[in-house]
């Protein structure tokens, strides 16, 4: 699995531990994870909560990232903003409990974390916990066990409601306000880790173009 961090400006100082807690966890995994920045508040590129829904988006529907990790001061914004793209499906993580249950009930590819509501003392540690309980086994087993079944049938009837309700990654590209867009994609390392591992073609193009 190829993990994304991204982080955007009002926590961007955080990056750094972010990126170290997830790391050590996706290591027992053997996971890779790719830190898209922002990398500290004084970054050239400056992500708001909304670009990094942008940047989510285009990741997970190029193949570029399978998981993304983000989130904003509360995690609301980060949250609401993954999830107006196609193909992500975010939750808004508080606890380890949280991490757990959305991997197994609801199977998603996103998660919005709160770094700096009610983070404190040991928040590294809370952060780690979480991410131990989000990767300790395969998504969508469900629980409790008995229902397994109804859980499945509904994420696979959300994931057709939204093939509805969204357009495809590429045509929103083309539509957003391009500078909004190209300060999604902005970042220091954007290039050099997008363009090495997206698996669309499409997406791949589109992005070029959203370079210009």
């Amino acid at each position: 699995m190829r993990i994304a961090l991204i982080n955007e400006n009002s926590q961007a100082a955080k990056n750094s531990m972010i990126f170290e807690q997830l790391s050590k966890v996706a290591a027992t995994k053997g996971y890779t994870v790719d830190n898209y920045g922002m990398y500290g508040a004084d970054d050239a590129a400056q992500l708001t909560y909304v670009q990094c829904g942008i940047l989510a988006g285009i990741l997970l529907n190029s193949g570029a990232a399978d998981f993304v990790v983000t989130g904003c001061g509360t995690g609301e914004g980060a949250m609401l903003a993954c999830n107006a793209f196609p193909n992500v499906l975010c939750g808004h993580i508080e606890s380890p409990l949280d991490a757990y249950l959305f991997s197994q009930v609801n199977d998603g590819n996103c998660i919005a974390l709160p770094f700096a509501e009610n983070f404190g003392w040991g928040g590294e540690l809370q952060l780690r916990y979480i991410f131990e309980r989000l990767f300790e086994q395969e998504g969508g087993g469900g629980y409790p066990k008995e229902r397994v079944v109804p859980e499945q049938r509904n994420k696979k009837i959300l994931d057709e409601v939204k093939k509805i309700t969204h357009n495809d990654m590429v045509s929103i590209l083309s539509k957003l306000d391009p500078e909004l867009a190209k300060g999604a994609v902005a970042g220091e390392k954007f290039q050099e880790l997008f363009f090495a591992n997206c698996k669309d073609k499409a997406m791949e193009e589109a992005v070029r173009e959203l370079l210009k």
